[in-house]
């Protein structure tokens, strides 16, 4: 699990030794939000974005974030949307509403760390241990529980890729990662955006 720079204790109701028995690491980060948890199978994407071509706009951002995520579901044939006063991606319908896709940024000087996940073929469970996102009752799914199978991974991730792209106007440049030795490291304490 994850905490963001809002979360509280009462978000992990088992208490940290409980989740670490579980083989379940608890780790603090500068990121904006609450509690969640990644884990294989989900999709987690930490753009490294100047905002300055956004006019500094972080909640543009973010509901641009949103867009790229929402297009990439409709082409794997989930049916997502927002729900008012949430940040993420949801699916509505069938039940109650049900969280896919979380937002969590570190903006410092106006470069975004941090990004997104989208649950993907990941083990739901580990959900119902804590407060997802800091919202009691949240409801999550996947997009194999969606379609009703597992679905291809690496497809997916470009599918988001080029969804991204297209809502930001970029073109992608793929970056071995040897090429990233001896980057800057980043900057330390910048503004969390408070996302859930």
């Amino acid at each position: 699990y994850t905490r963001g720079r809002r979360a509280s204790a009462e978000e992990l109701p088992m208490g940290v030794e409980w989740y670490e028995a579980q083989g379940i690491e608890v780790r603090d980060t500068e990121r904006g939000g609450r509690v969640t948890y990644h884990g294989p199978g989900q999709l987690v994407a930490y753009p490294i974005v100047s905002l300055e071509p956004y006019g500094r706009d972080v909640h543009g951002y973010v509901r641009n974030l949103e867009q790229a995520m929402i297009a990439a579901l409709a082409d794997f044939g989930v049916e997502a949307g927002l729900v008012a006063g949430e940040t993420g991606v949801w699916v509505q319908g069938a039940g109650p509403d049900r969280k896919i896709g979380a937002i969590g940024l570190h903006i410092s000087r106006g470069v975004t760390t941090h990004g997104l996940a989208i649950n993907v073929n990941n083990d739901l469970q580990p959900f119902e241990w804590v407060v997802p996102c800091g919202i009691e009752g949240c409801a999550v799914t996947s997009v194999a529980r969606e379609r009703g199978a597992e679905q291809e991974f690496g497809a997916f991730a470009a599918t988001l890729t080029e969804r991204y792209c297209e809502t930001f106007e970029r073109e992608p440049k793929p970056t071995e990662l040897a090429a990233l030795d001896g980057a800057p490291a980043p900057a330390s304490l910048g503004s969390a955006v408070p996302t859930r």
